[in-house]
């Protein structure tokens, strides 16, 4: 009798391992399925892209030169649009700004002259 139910045994362990032979042998195929398809789609994207790259430099070629074109005639256009400053205003802004600068001149030097009084204040107290 124990050899008999050794031989189940043994015939039920066979079994399994041809399920698990069989479940492991799929899931391989299924990767190098997925492994074969990336690749496949990786090819495919990049002569799609080289295509396009080709036609697109085509293009650009062709716009460049419209572009050069364009631009100036936009610059010269823009140009015509600029309000420029009559002679009192330019007089009136350099005023205000030369004013601004000296301003802020008298008042940082003011600062560094205060600042320079109070150290010198410091030292000889000392």
């Amino acid at each position: 009798m124990a050899q008999k139910e050794k031989k189940k045994v043994d015939k039920e362990s066979e079994k399994l391992q041809k399920e698990i032979d069989e479940v492991v042998n799929s899931k391989v195929d299924k990767k190098k399925d997925k492994k074969a398809t990336k690749k496949e789609t990786k090819e495919e994207t990049k002569n799609e892209s080289k295509k396009e790259v080709k036609k697109d430099n085509k293009k650009k070629e062709k716009k460049t030169e419209v572009k050069k074109e364009s631009f100036w005639h936009g610059v010269k256009s823009e140009f015509k649009k600029v309000r420029w400053p009559s002679r009192k205003e330019m007089i009136k802004y350099s005023v205000a700004t030369i004013s601004f600068v000296i301003f802020f001149a008298l008042f940082f030097y003011i600062i560094e002259l205060i600042a320079y009084g109070v150290k010198l204040w410091k030292n000889s107290g000392m």
